[in-house]
């Protein structure tokens, strides 16, 4: 059969439903021509309910999702499409429909390293053919565009992201295909993909030029860790942003009050005013702002923001940054001429006919940061010392601010790089759960706050879930969720109940206050107080979901059959009020069934109404999905205008259930004598699993746990093994609270080995503690045992 080429299908609907523009696409796609369709309602083409067409794109700017269309020939086609409106300058709305057809398989996956670092890089990235198709998209691109890979798939990026940028950055992008050198282009991809877009041609191995990655950093962005989690992203006000208006600022201040034309050139890192460098040479600042009188001078010419001015050692920069105080130039001076001749950063001295040239550091609280240059024409008179104190006093202000944004800036740095230190890499590998998460921290101005989530496997092929949020934001909060976090995964290490878990953290936020308090009894959030959490505990065996919320908004629950529901928690108190009691709640969730987690985050970042943000979220979790990460990227597509003023943290789960066949469970007689019968049932069942090569050690160790149980616990007895993928379980209940304890045996004693050779044999082994008795239980890797 011939290979079905690659090709864009695209349709333009006016408000009224009509189409009003057919491409060539479409009508391979469909069957029909542009006369047979083009003046007709869109809805003619659905073979769907139209009522449902409508609801779905009421209000809305952009969509992505599947469509049923009915072909000419009346096939039913379920086509993946994605719908942008547009409004023109004269005010005239419609949509654009795109959907792309394309018979290429999957693009091939690199090798693992390789491929971690193209999904979780702190930019975004994706990848063009030579046809300028998208074939690849990181998470932080799918998050600045708002959109899955898979709807982005093979469609161009003026489909993907309508409007000028886009164009340019595609024409852009085919000439680094045809020229095989990178190009850059103003990239409009939403809030994380706007800045510049520098478009890499990527060869093979005989040079030739096979696709284009095009990348995109928002002016001063700064680097982010993993997540990503989240998951991995969002955009920010990074520094240079600051940097560079702070520098306009006082261009906006100086010209032409006391200057012709003016720059600002900036450090990369700021230095001791009185620094001597240990090697003289040009020095490297970077071009942050440039302004003179509107008649088109000056910045029209020489380096633009952001890129790097070397000035030689005797130049007036460095020789002002040098003597760390304003000096006075006249342009015809040699080490000026000289200067402006050879450095293009000095190009506007030429271009605006500058006569006289003041140079004045910037200094702020014993630091250089940089310098500033004005300049007079000379039908204007040279600067004097009324105006050479004016530059001292306006450049100080200037400088003052730029030190406090680039102080916000290493702040909000140092707090995400603790943050992301903090918050999980990778998320551990268990079989009770799908799972799903995201994380976006607050925008810049609200500074990075404390929200958490983690997943932690526990005891008996359970896994537990937990969302918090730590009140406040900066350092003292992602300092404070770290060590919440740490303190829960060690509470659910003992498996204490949930109710119980959130009871021990409320003391240790307590304590934590106490402490903070009598060093900074101004600190209001001081130890987190107020921090809310939310733990949930997934039994795979049982279906059954215990939780309890201290303070924390209830998690929602999708059932096989689409319903979407609260699940009725307990509230309990925020953490840190002390004696308030928590309660646990527990409820049974069908196979299949989706739990989203959350913090506030996404709802406070909404101007509407609550119970709409809530109607939006309960639609967007209810409508069926492939996978969980579509889920979660449509929550925060419907719940998310802007940036958020808080951060945001989601968790999205799917149940999966350990059926009968994987389980098996006997009650013992409390006889020394049945604990032969417990190898031979735990033996026989290990055949019909055909985990021949397990049998030996998990004889022992059923052996071993069941002697302690008749011998030092209390009757009833009960042995289960459980099944779980690469992992077999050996668990022992009695109804004794004692624990049991491993023991140095001296060389005659006759017992006292029994758990140490179950520590020996096992992966991880423990003791968990239920309402009435105790389960000791012992994991072993099943790794090349499976028959």
């Amino acid at each position: 059969m011939e290979r079905q080429s690659t090709y864009t299908a695209t349709a333009t609907i006016d408000e009224q439903g009509i189409l009003t523009g057919w491409s060539e696409g479409a009508q391979r796609l469909l069957g029909y021509d542009s006369p047979a369709v083009v003046g007709r309602p869109a809805t003619v083409l659905l073979a769907a309910e139209v009522s449902a067409a409508r609801r779905v794109l009421a209000g809305r700017e952009r969509w992505n999702g599947t469509v049923p269309l009915r072909h000419r020939d009346g096939r039913r086609l379920e086509l993946g499409v994605l719908a942008h409106r547009r409004t023109s300058a004269t005010g005239v709305t419609d949509w654009l429909v795109v959907s792309a057809v394309t018979a290429r398989s999957q693009p091939p996956r690199g090798e693992p390293l390789e491929e971690w670092t193209f999904l979780q890089s702190p930019f975004p990235l994706a990848i063009f053919d030579a046809d300028l198709r998208l074939v690849r998209a990181n998470r932080r691109m799918e998050h600045a565009l708002a959109l899955p890979e898979a709807a982005m798939r093979g469609l161009r990026l003026p489909h993907i992201a309508p409007g000028a940028a886009s164009e340019e950055a595609d024409r852009s992008m085919r000439l680094a295909l045809e020229s095989g050198r990178p190009q850059e282009a103003t990239a409009g991809l939403g809030a994380e993909g706007s800045g510049t877009a520098v478009l890499t041609p990527l060869k093979d191995a005989g040079g030739r030029v096979r696709a284009v990655c095009l990348s995109t950093q928002a002016p001063g962005q700064d680097a982010v860790g993993p997540s990503q989690a989240a998951d991995e992203s969002s955009s920010r006000v990074g520094p240079a942003a600051d940097q560079a208006r702070a520098a306009q600022e006082l261009g906006e201040v100086t010209v032409p009050r006391l200057a012709d034309v003016m720059a600002v050139d900036l450090l990369d890192s700021p230095r001791d005013a009185d620094e001597e460098p240990e090697q003289p040479g040009p020095v490297v600042l970077r071009r942050a702002a440039l302004r003179a009188v509107p008649d088109g001078h000056g910045p029209a010419y020489g380096a633009g923001p952001g890129e790097a001015v070397v000035c030689p050692v005797d130049s007036p920069p460095a020789q002002c940054l040098a003597a760390s105080r304003p000096l006075l130039y006249d342009t015809t001076d040699p080490v000026v001429a000289e200067w402006a001749a050879v450095d293009p950063g000095a190009a506007w001295l030429r271009a605006s006919g500058t006569r006289s040239l003041l140079a004045a550091p910037l200094l702020a609280q014993g630091s250089a940061l940089g310098v500033a240059l004005f300049g007079r024409r000379p039908d204007r008179g040279p600067f004097g010392p009324e105006e050479l104190r004016l530059a001292q006093e306006f450049t100080a202000r200037a400088a003052a601010g730029i030190r406090q944004t680039r102080g916000f800036a290493r702040a909000r740095t140092t707090t995400m790089a603790l943050q992301q230190s903090l918050l999980p890499h990778t998320l551990p590998d268990q079989a009770a759960l799908e799972i799903a998460t995201r994380y976006l921290p607050a925008a810049a101005r609200a500074g990075v706050g404390g929200d958490w989530f983690d997943v932690i496997p526990l005891s008996g092929a359970r896994v537990a879930l937990v969302v918090g949020d730590v009140v406040g934001h900066g350092i003292r909060a992602s300092a404070t969720m770290g060590r919440l976090r740490t303190a829960v995964r060690t509470l659910a290490d003992v498996d204490l109940p949930a109710d119980e878990l959130l009871t021990h953290l409320d003391d240790l936020v307590l304590r934590l206050a106490a402490d903070e308090g009598s060093a900074d009894p101004a600190a209001d959030t001081a130890g987190g107080i107020g921090t809310t959490c939310l733990y949930a505990v997934y039994d795979p065996v049982s279906r059954r979901c215990t939780l309890a919320r201290a303070g924390h908004p209830p998690p929602a629950v999708v059932t096989p059959d689409g319903a979407v529901r609260f699940l009725d928690v307990p509230a309990g108190p925020p953490l840190g009020l002390g004696g308030l009691p928590f309660e646990a709640s527990e409820t049974e969730l069908p196979e299949g069934s989706l739990l989203a987690l959350y913090t506030n985050g996404l709802f406070e970042a909404r101007e509407h109404d609550i119970d709409e943000a809530l109607d939006k979220m309960f639609a967007a979790l209810g409508r069926p999905a492939t996978t969980l990460d579509a889920v979660c990227d449509r929550v925060l597509t419907e719940l998310l205008s802007h940036r958020p003023d808080d951060d945001i943290a989601l968790l999205v789960a799917r149940t999966r259930v350990l059926h009968e066949d994987r389980v098996a469970a006997w009650q013992l007689a409390d006889d020394p004598t049945d604990v032969s019968r417990a190898r031979r049932l735990a033996c026989d069942q290990l055949s019909v699993w055909g985990l021949d090569e397990a049998v030996f050690p998990t004889e022992l160790m059923v052996s071993e746990l069941v002697t302690n149980a008749m011998r030092y616990g209390r009757p009833p007895i009960r042995l289960r093994l459980i099944h779980q993928d690469s992992t077999l379980i050996c668990e022992v209940y009695d109804s004794s609270g004692t624990t049991p304890h491993m023991r140095r045996a001296r060389i005659f004693d006759e017992g006292g080995r029994g758990l140490l050779l179950v520590a020996q044999l096992a992966d991880r082994w423990g003791t968990r503690h239920d309402r009435v008795g105790k389960t000791v239980w012992a994991e072993q890797s099943l790794a090349g045992a499976a028959g």
